[in-house]
């Protein structure tokens, strides 16, 4: 299996971070590849942002059809451009968002999202009413730390994660808690340990996600709305066939 992960913006120590924990649960035989657009915003933090952000997405994309690829994780919360993927891509995509999300359902009744910075929620609320589990996350916290700042040591956002999760457990009886941005893998196992309950990262859990539909056979339904891009009269083709 060649699964790609695709990150959204620009930083390359995030991709790095990503294929790190790509790799630590991808199974003997499955090549992990990553990518990430040349040119766009250094971290995902706001709808312009979003936007940019997406068209550097296709193009990861159609660069991995032509290379062989089987499928995709989109390594953003709020899994920025996922249904263009989608389209474009004829493997699986799976966004690490939806992967956290339905890793959590089946692992605990509640659980809460931490995410960064406080803006940002209504990106993973996006995911999360459209996965239709609003009821078993009942709310998505943000800590106030910009995304760069993780970039360089994740122990920056240690402890205003371990209070805001302390909180969703105590508040929001969380009894399992997602990491809210990708590139934290390294705060996995300290949290668990701190929490007492278990801590979801989402590059992991996606890259899982299409292992399985890979080994399944499944690929995106090209029926409807994650169809195939229509080719406009002598411009360049939506997808790759």
């Amino acid at each position: 299996m060649r699964i790609k992960i695709i990150n959204p913006n620009t930083t390359v120590s995030f991709t790095e971070r990503c294929v790190i924990a790509g790799r630590a649960v991808a199974a003997p035989g499955t090549l992990i590849l990553a990518g990430h657009p040349a040119t766009g915003p250094a971290s995902v933090e706001s709808h312009i942002d979003e936007v940019a952000a997406t068209l550097g997405v296709i193009e990861q994309v159609r660069a991995g059809e032509a290379e062989g690829v089987g499928g995709y994780v989109i390594a953003c919360f709020g899994d920025t451009g996922l249904d263009a993927a989608r389209e474009v891509a004829t493997g699986p995509v799976v966004g690490m968002t939806e992967a956290a999300l339905y890793a959590a359902a089946l692992i605990a009744p509640v659980f809460s999202i931490v995410t960064l910075p406080p803006r940002t929620r209504v990106f993973a609320e996006r995911v999360l009413w459209h996965a239709g589990l609003e009821r078993r996350c009942p709310k998505v916290r943000a800590i106030d730390v910009a995304v760069l700042d993780c970039d360089d040591e994740a122990s920056v956002v240690m402890e205003p994660f371990i209070a805001e999760a302390r909180r969703a457990i105590l508040e929001d009886h969380a009894e399992a808690i997602i990491l809210g941005c990708a590139g934290l893998q390294p705060l996995v196992e300290p949290l668990s340990l701190t929490l007492g309950v278990p801590v979801i990262e989402g590059v992991a859990a996606a890259v899982k996600l299409v292992e399985a539909l890979l080994a399944m056979r499944l690929a995106t339904s090209k029926r409807g709305a994650w169809g195939y891009p229509p080719q406009p009269p002598g411009g360049r083709p939506g997808g790759m066939r």
